[in-house]
């Protein structure tokens, strides 16, 4: 048997801890249960989509082999070993289990007391294995003593039984036999098994030479020989391709490139010498990494790492600027420049700002080999960083230090350790240099109290690293001063921290403290909404001067700067401090006397000397103002002030204007882009202000001006004598002081708000334009593929294929019909990997595929051959109008010519028949040429009617189909009778039916000998069978046309695979930069974050039913039916089959759980999505390599498909491989491994995927347990098991801040390339839709409505009442009763329910909430975007490059619909915008993709500050645009992406965002972006990020001020007072003012880009149709009901934060996995009731309150009308807040889940709380929680 074996031994059959090899004693043999033999295998060959076969990689590892602890793993083979165990086991069971014994002794010599994790499970399981392999067959024993005699035998028996000295040979020779496509799959299966045996022999030489030492030299030497050393040696050599790598074999290179820049890694003459111990390999020799890695210590994998690393970026720089030629390649001095600019222009940007001396006195004059030497070592300090990767700056600094340390070093003839790294313990760079930081800054972390403390009491990433930007710095000395006040670490505030419980590791860390350590610096997260004010105070006073014309108020932003600054003016820059004080007194001085001489003008009069003292004063300072702005605003100004930032005035004026930071400059654009975004804000301005100052009432929109309320406003000013109806003391005798208040305040919250709106209405019209100047929408239907697709093919060349030489030829010539040809020959291969992608996953089905498939377009027909599709049914058509037409030739013709598919299917049958004709018939070839040399004299004469019968030609096409029918089929006796019959009946029609003239004439001979062959039954006798793959694809084709009576309009007919058709076909036309070879384009990585989702659907999750009986099986049934059908159909199965049947196949099972888990939100979808991006590399290099200058194609002369074998061409692979790298980083892999968890298994390991991870290692270190943190990554090995490429030693516990950007930050130093494509999985499972649209309205009797509805008030009712005592909830309990009994329900037949357990929305902590997809055909376009890195898009080079998104959810539900329209509207519209022409687009998660270089060497692709960065992801746009990035968006490619779908996960998704806005006011990010960006990119940064949920806020706000002010009037009787005197005075505008509506005309404007979006991509009358259909589904509630949310969690998490909510949940986010696939449950009223009482319900209420007392008591003189017309949008809004979530649960209008919800309120009502009692199970308890809140 296998190595497999059961973990859970019972104690007692564990052996001694000190056993050894002579401890082994015989035993009978056991069986042992094994797991399913090929599970992991069929999972990674079908994720790989590989077609090896079974047996490729030999028999699955499983057992012990794929468990070994991780602690062992790290040192030793052992895993190695026991696969090769595992592999002879059956050959010879005695060598297994020689080996399982030396494994065993290894793993004992590394913990002989076990105390590492999982080691006493693994010896006690290792153990019973060899106990079995112990026995022989007839129960005797074993003699031990022959071990190495035995191993030693079947060494040389291996080696022959395998033909090891031929292996190598037979796989060159198939190399070089010259033709790939016909043996590229035997030749990777003779790959794959030299790699296997190979790998077997070294694991057999290494156990072999291993169990030698243990004896005696002499006794060694006689067991093995001289030539078996010899042999061993050789063997060893031969499997250096075979040793662990990452991406590219550095020991045994295959590409010019990457030998070149191996190559110039060497060291060089001048480099000192290392020690001759130092281990260098004696493949590739000593190069500067190893010189490196010996003088600082570093890491032995680190070193590995970077210098794959570095070789990547080189040999793909190089393939930049052409091929190397030449035995000994080298890179150009142009490559090694580039890379040495990118990689370390942050630090030369660094130095220049201190300012402060690089370690090279000029640039130009270092030595390529230099410049590579410090590329190496920033990267190997960048790479063994770990969290200090965060803070790029004080990577800077180390890199400094080192490398003038190292240039000391260089001058010695022998290298030398550093004295930096040096320590007691050896040199280590980790722990001299990475840990000290390390330490202090976990214990910052760990003092923010898991983000409940203030993040002003401790130090986030930020402070650390700003901390390098002013000379200050220096002051740490190198080696570093660890005395200095900045690595003091705070006192510990709490004897107890939940981040103890969560981060063990961390709680030592604060012991250390005392003293005066540094604080805060540059900036102060203070939680206050004056952020919002200290950030944008240029907006705010512009728009208060607008309002007023007030000029002081700019003086209070100098004091704000203080109170803001507080907490951080120990570790500021003096000159900042300086400056700040020095506005402080500026502003106080010069506000009292412009205000003394404002006061003192306005009493004097005009003509006053103060009046025009004023206006000199105001006049000089508004001059020098706006010459301040001018200099440093304008791009123009602002780049010659660069140009003299030398000067002092200069430099003076700079810094009076704003604080100089390191980030922040140069963030100014080109002029015309700065034209274009000004002129977009002019319009929006003018918009708002007249608006604002000038529209006048109308009918029915009532205006929200300025202008018409001061009227008025006089006018109540002057009232006297008014009644009031209490005792007002603030307006009776102060002129209506708060009556004008209730008026003007709405007015004015609305005034600031409605920028919103206008910047809305024109980034909607703009966009549009946009839109349609880029070309989307302009193919939006099934039919406009069809119309246009003949144009495909070279819309396809110009822009996704590389340019050939003989397309510019044919273009330039006059030669269209053959470059038509030309171009379709090298479109349908892509096209048709296209469409076989849509088979492959079930959106379409077989005869689909069949009519999509573009033929080869050879030269064996004069003209193209395109898809069935299009020309299905034409061919009878055709025949109908020839049959019926009595016109001239000419005329028929141009009826048939008007449809131009149906002139190509006429032309191709005509020119099929022939070729196929003349192929088939030899000796009656002659009658066909003369038959056709009629036709075509005859069509030339016009004589065609009149020499043929058209009219029969339906008898021709039916004996023509029945000889194609038959000869499309296998050869055969019968067969080929059946055709020589076809060939005379066709004969007999065209003789009898069709010829109308005798065909004699002067080949009368000929016709004679026909005609008697006929008589004698000889006639096509000779018949020649078609044996060519091509005329056999022809036959068939011609076959399809002649039958397909059917027409194809409607093909696809799956919604899904027409929308990728349709906007694949769009991009064509799009502006895309030229596609380059792959061989030079640039090269990238994705990289996905992943913590415990599902990785594959089990059987157990999908036949599980919930509540109502409903399976996540039968559910995705019922919504992709055609899906279903598809795949029933791919398998072999017939439709009908049920899903029950396929349980007896195992392959069946397995093809079962990948279809349902490509359709929910699982890694595998993700990772197939992804793994496009490899085989469209592939298909793409594959191509480019055989296709010849020329043009043609070569080896496919005999195949129908050209690009047959392309994914297993060894060339393509490895062009792939350089390009592309995915990396799956799973913080928990390593845990889930060893707890055997499935989401480790299902992790399919791919030969380009990478699986990061941290592995926790436990073991005893003075006596004492020790945590080790590594950094691994893994790959796939030749077995398809995980192997082990790296694992780094982390100082610690890399969580420290937020999970996700942590997770990522310890797995890019594994990514390879120039980009980065970011991609996100899920967390909280989002794709499960609450239910079917029309379970909802199933669910809707009549009278239900009235019932709940009644139910659900009574309940809020009581909700509203939380802290009376509990015997009147009793009573209000009581009553609630009687609306359940009044009415009654049927329940809904069927009905589904609403995902996700219910958890806070601010303990999202590495929580993405979506996840993305990936499809064949957009992977086409990747290079294209690539090149946009290279394009111009403004001043700055692209940083980011925005891709556009698919919301596939959109069509499960109506919520998932409504939220599907609101993302595409952002993701689209609004985002083409932002990029242009505003040019604050920033990065909002994925699928982004990064310039890879610029952004780990600026501190990575997200920020990780605990709480602060929650929206981690935008700070990464945030960062790009300080540092003089560019962000870009591009439409022409797009990316799949599901979205929530239920409404409690939208809730906890927008509230999340929410929060996470919250917390970008108060960062320092934003301040910077605010405070430095000019006056109108300001504005637009403002209201596309934080103010738009400000706007929100102020919005709700605004009702709630409109409404207390109605109240106000109506209890204090002043309203009626007015009213009466206005009615009195017919005063209209009076009237006007007191009845004015605010909130739903509003409203309306937002939904403007939604529809605008719609008609541009999908038409008018669909876009009408989807917009009516969203507001019959309520979607106007939702969207009120998320107005709610956003508020609520956005002001929450400014004034207290969204930490406390972490709590509760937090060990469950940290040991659990929230995504758990499809959750399908009814949501129970008191669930609803806990997320949303304080958002939704109590404030909901509380408008209903002050609408009931304003109809109670207020006084309007229009009547019910005139009420409705003021409070409908406030009603409307209540309704929404306080419904929504009833309306939107699953089932909720069904009786018996009413009684349900209703018995589990009581129950939570009533249960009284305590210690230990949760807030899900008390209501008390869960107030108590509330309050502590």
């Amino acid at each position: 048997m296998r190595c497999s074996m059961w973990w859970h031994v019972r104690q007692e059959k564990q052996l001694p801890l000190d056993f050894s090899r002579k401890h082994f004693i015989g035993g009978m043999r056991g069986e042992m249960p094994t797991p399913e033999a090929n599970w992991e295998r069929l999972v990674r060959a079908a994720l790989r989509g590989e077609r090896l076969g079974v047996g490729a990689f030999g028999q699955p590892v499983s057992g012990v082999a794929g468990n070994v602890p991780s602690c062992l793993a790290n040192n030793t083979h052992i895993d190695d070993i026991l696969r090769a165990a595992d592999e002879i086991e059956d050959e010879d069971r005695n060598i297994s289990r020689i080996l399982c014994e030396h494994a065993y002794s290894l793993a004992q010599n590394l913990d002989p007391n076990s105390e590492g994790r999982g080691v006493l499970q693994f010896k006690t399981g290792l153990m019973s294995v060899i106990k079995q392999k112990l026995a022989k067959k007839d129960g005797g024993g074993i003699d031990r003593s022959q071990d190495i005699a035995y191993l030693q035998e079947f060494y040389k028996r291996y080696r022959e039984k395998y033909k090891v000295d031929e292996l190598h040979e037979d796989e060159m020779k198939l190399r070089e036999s010259g033709v790939f496509s016909g043996n590229l799959g035997e030749l990777e299966k003779k790959t794959v098994k030299r790699k296997k045996v190979f790998a077997t022999l070294r694991v057999l030489g290494t156990v072999l030479e291993d169990l030698t030492r243990e004896i005696a030299p002499d006794d060694a030497a006689k067991i093995i020989s001289e030539e078996m050393k010899r042999v061993m040696e050789k063997d060893a050599a031969m499997t250096e391709d075979i040793i662990a790598y990452n991406i590219i074999p550095l020991d045994v290179p295959s590409i010019a490139n990457v030998k070149a820049a191996i190559s110039s890694l060497k060291c060089y003459t001048n480099l000192p010498k290392l020690p001759s111990d130092f281990p260098v390999p004696a493949a590739r020799g000593a190069d500067v990494l190893d010189l490196l890695q010996y003088v600082f210590g570093f890491q032995k994998d680190n070193v590995s790492n970077q210098r794959e690393h570095v070789v990547h970026l080189l040999a793909n720089e190089q393939s930049r600027f052409g091929s190397i030629i030449g035995s000994e390649p080298k890179i150009d001095e142009t490559a090694v420049n580039s890379v040495f600019k990118k990689s370390l222009e942050n630090y030369t940007k660094w130095c220049n700002y201190l300012p402060l001396q690089p370690v090279w006195n000029n640039i130009d004059n270092i030595s390529r080999e230099k410049k590579l030497l410090f590329v190496s070592l920033y990267f190997l300090i960048w790479g063994e960083a770990a969290n200090i990767r965060f803070l790029p700056e004080c990577i800077c600094y180390i890199f400094h230090h080192m490398a003038r340390e190292l240039e000391v070093i260089m001058h010695q003839p022998i290298a030398q350790p550093a004295n930096s790294c040096t320590s007691p313990d050896g040199v280590s760079f980790l722990g001299r240099v990475i840990s000290p930081l390390y330490e202090v800054i976990a214990a910052e972390a760990a003092n923010n109290d898991n983000g409940r403390a203030a993040h002003s009491a401790w130090r986030n990433y930020d402070d650390f690293n700003e901390f390098f930007w002013s000379l200050r710095c220096l002051k740490l000395n190198w080696p570093w001063n660890l005395s200095s006040p900045f690595f003091l670490k705070p006192n510990k505030k709490k004897m107890f921290s939940f981040l103890d419980l969560v981060n063990p590791s961390l709680q030592g860390l604060l012991s250390v403290g005392g003293g005066k350590h540094y604080g805060k610096t540059s900036f102060v997260e203070h939680r206050t909404f004056l952020h919002l004010y200290h950030s944008f105070h240029r907006l705010w006073i512009f728009l208060f001067m607008m309002f007023q014309h007030a000029h002081t108020i700019y003086e209070s932003s100098g004091v704000l700067d203080v109170l803001m600054m507080y907490g951080a003016y120990s570790t500021s820059r003096r000159s900042a401090v300086t400056r700040i004080f020095y506005r402080v007194l500026w502003f106080s001085v010069a506000s009292f006397a412009v205000c003394y001489l404002y006061i003192k003008a306005l009493q004097d009069g005009s003509n006053s000397a103060a009046f025009r003292i004023f206006v000199f004063i105001v006049g000089i300072y508004a001059a020098f103002k706006l010459f301040i702005g001018f200099l440093v605003r304008i791009p123009f100004c602002h780049h010659l002030t660069d140009l003299c930032y030398r000067w002092p005035v200069i430099r003076l004026v700079k810094w009076l204007h704003q604080e100089q930071f390191y980030v922040g400059r140069g963030m100014y654009e080109r002029t015309t882009d700065y034209i274009k975004y000004v002129l977009f804000w002019l319009v929006v301005l003018g918009g708002k202000f007249s608006f604002a100052y000038f529209l006048q009432e109308s009918d029915f929109l009532i205006s929200l001006q300025i202008k018409p309320l001061v009227t008025p406003t006089k006018t109540i000013v002057n009232f006297k004598d008014l009644q009031y109806s209490w005792h007002d003391l603030v307006s009776r005798n102060n002129h209506n002081a708060l009556t004008i208040l209730s008026l003007w305040a709405p007015v004015f919250a609305i005034y600031l708000l409605d920028i919103h709106i206008f910047y809305t209405l024109m980034s909607a019209a703009y966009g549009f334009l946009l839109g349609a100047r880029d070309r989307l929408g302009e193919i939006r239907s099934v039919e406009a593929v069809q119309r246009l697709f003949e144009k495909f093919p070279g819309a396809f060349m110009t822009n996704l294929h590389v340019v050939l030489p003989k397309r510019r030829q044919l273009s330039s010539s006059v030669q269209g019909v053959e470059l038509n040809k030309f171009d379709a020959a090298r479109f349908a291969p892509f096209w048709n990997k296209v469409v076989e992608n849509l088979r492959e996953e079930d959106y379409i089905n077989n005869s689909e595929r069949d009519l999509l498939i573009l033929p080869k377009n050879s030269e064996i027909l004069p003209m193209v051959q395109w898809p069935l599709f299009l020309l299905a049914n034409k061919i009878f058509l055709a025949r109908d109008i020839a049959a019926e037409s009595k016109d001239l030739q000419a005329d028929l013709w141009l009826k048939i010519s008007r449809d131009d598919y149906m002139r190509y299917a006429v032309e191709e049958c005509y020119h099929s028949v022939k070729v196929i004709l003349f192929s088939v018939f030899e000796n009656e070839g002659r009658l066909v040429k003369k038959i056709y040399e009629n036709i075509e004299k005859s069509i030339k004469d016009t004589k065609l009617q009149l020499n043929f019968r058209l009219s029969n030609l339906q008898f021709v096409m039916s004996r023509i189909s029945a000889l194609t029918g038959i000869l499309k089929g296998e050869e055969s006796p019968n067969l080929l009778q059946g055709a020589v019959k076809a060939a005379q009946d066709l004969y007999e029609v065209v003789h009898h039916e069709i010829l109308i003239s005798n065909m004699g004439g002067e080949d009368i001979d000929d016709w004679n000998d026909i005609l008697n062959a006929r008589a004698d039954g000889h006639l096509f006798s000779n018949l020649k069978w078609p044996k060519d793959p091509e005329m056999k694809a022809l036959i068939k084709r011609l076959h399809a046309l002649l039958t397909i009576k059917e027409s194809a309009a409607n093909v696809p007919r799956n919604l899904e695979a027409r929308r990728r058709l349709q906007y694949f076909t769009n991009s064509l036309f799009m502006r895309m930069p030229a596609a380059r070879p792959v061989s030079e384009m640039l090269s990238f990585s994705v990289f996905t974050p992943y913590y415990s989702e599902i990785v594959l659907y089990s059987l157990d999750e999908l036949y599980k039913k919930n509540e109502d009986g409903i399976s996540t099986l039968f559910y995705l049934q019922k919504i992709y039916p055609d899906e279903w059908k598809n795949f029933l159909s791919r398998i072999g199965r017939k439709e009908d089959t049920e899903d029950s049947e396929l349980l007896d196949n195992p392959t069946d099972i397995l093809e079962l759980r990948f279809w349902a888990s490509y359709r929910g939100q699982t890694l595998a979808r993700t990772v197939r999505g992804m793994m496009y991006y490899r085989k469209a590399l592939m298909l793409q290099s594959y191509l480019e390599r055989i296709t010849s200058e020329d043009g043609t194609i070569a080896g496919t002369e005999n195949v129908t498909d050209i690009a047959e074998g392309f994914n297993l061409s060894p060339e393509a692979r490895a062009q792939a491989d350089l390009k592309f790298t995915y990396v799956v980083t799973c913080q928990i892999y390593g845990k889930q491994k060893e707890e055997q968890k499935p989401e480790a298994a299902d992790i399919a390991m791919n030969e380009a995927l990478r699986v990061a991870y941290i592995d926790i290692v436990e073991t005893v270190k003075d006596g004492k347990p020790h945590t080790e943190y590594y950094s691994k990554l893994v790959k796939a090995d030749i077995h398809g098991k995980d192997k082990e490429i790296y694992s780094i030693k982390l100082p610690g516990n890399p969580k420290l801040g937020e999970g996700k950007p942590e997770n990522q930050n310890h797995a890019v130093i594994f990514t390879r390339g120039n980009a980065l494509q970011t991609i996100d999985m899920n967390q909280l499972p989002p794709f499960f839709p609450s239910l079917f649209s029309w379970f909802l309205f199933i669910s809707f009797p009549s009278l239900s409505f009235l019932h709940h509805s009644a139910t659900f008030l009574s309940w809020l009712c009581l909700a509203i009442l939380d802290p009376l005592p509990l015997l009147f909830r009793l009573v209000i309990l009581c009553i609630s009763v009687t609306p359940l009994i009044c009415f009654s329900s049927s329940p809904s037949s069927c009905s589904t329910s609403c995902p996700s357990p219910l958890l806070p929305s601010s303990l999202l902590d590495s929580v993405a909430w979506w996840e993305l997809d990936n499809y064949f055909e957009e992977a086409l376009k990747m290079r294209n975007l690539l090149e946009e890195f290279h394009c111009d898009h403004g001043k700055h080079k692209p940083t980011i490059l925005g891709v556009r998104e698919h919301v596939f959810t959109g069509s499960v539900s109506s919520l998932a619909l409504f939220m599907s329209n609101q993302e595409t509207s952002f993701v689209t519209l609004g985002q083409r915008v932002l990029a242009n022409p505003l040019k604050v687009r920033m990065h909002y998660g994925h699928p982004d993709v990064f310039d890879r270089v610029f952004h780990i060497t600026r501190g990575g692709i997200s920020k990780a500050s605990r709480i602060i960065n929650i929206s981690e992801d935008i700070y990464a746009g945030f960062n790009s645009t300080l540092r003089q990035g560019n962000i870009t968006h591009h439409e022409y490619i797009q990316v799949g992406k599901g979205r929530d779908v239920g409404l409690n996960q939208i809730a906890l998704f927008e509230g999340k965002v929410a929060g996470g806005n919250g917390e970008q006011v108060l960062s320092r990010d934003v301040y910077r972006l605010g405070q430095l960006f000019d006056f109108f990119r300001m504005m637009s940064f403002y209201v596309t990020t934080v103010g738009f949920y400000f706007c929100t806020m102020l919005t709700v706000l605004t009702v709630y001020i409109f409404l207390y002010g109605k109240t106000y009037l109506a209890l204090s009787g002043i309203g009626e007072a007015i009213q009466i005197r206005a009615d009195i005075l017919q005063n209209t505008a009076l009237d006007a003012a007191l009845n004015t509506q605010f909130l739903f005309q509003i409203g309306v404007f937002t939904a403007v880009p939604m529809i605008l979006g719609f008609i541009l991509e999908y038409g008018f009358l669909t876009a009408v149709v989807s917009f009516t259909t969203m507001q019959l589904q309520l979607c106007s509630v939702f969207f009120t009901f998320s107005l709610g949310t956003r508020t609520h969690y956005f002001g929450r998490t400014i004034l207290h934060g969204g930490a406390k909510a972490k709590i509760s949940c937090a060990l469950l986010l940290y040991y659990h996995a929230t995504g758990r696939g499809f959750v399908v449950r009814h949501i129970k009223f008191a669930e609803n009731y806990r997320l949303y009482s304080r958002s939704h319900f109590v404030k909901g209420l509380e408008v209903v309150l002050l609408l009931v007392i304003f109809l109670a008591y207020g006084y309007n003189s229009g009547g019910a009308i005139s009420y409705i017309l003021l409070s409908v949008s406030s009603w409307i809004m209540a309704i929404s807040w306080l419904f929504a979530p009833y309306l939107f649960n699953p089932s909720g209008f069904e009786w018996q889940k009413t009684v349900e919800d209703f018995r589990d309120w009581t129950n939570w009502l009533f249960y009284r709380g305590g210690i230990g009692v949760k807030g899900e199970e008390s209501w008390e308890a869960w107030w108590d929680e509330e309050l502590v809140r």
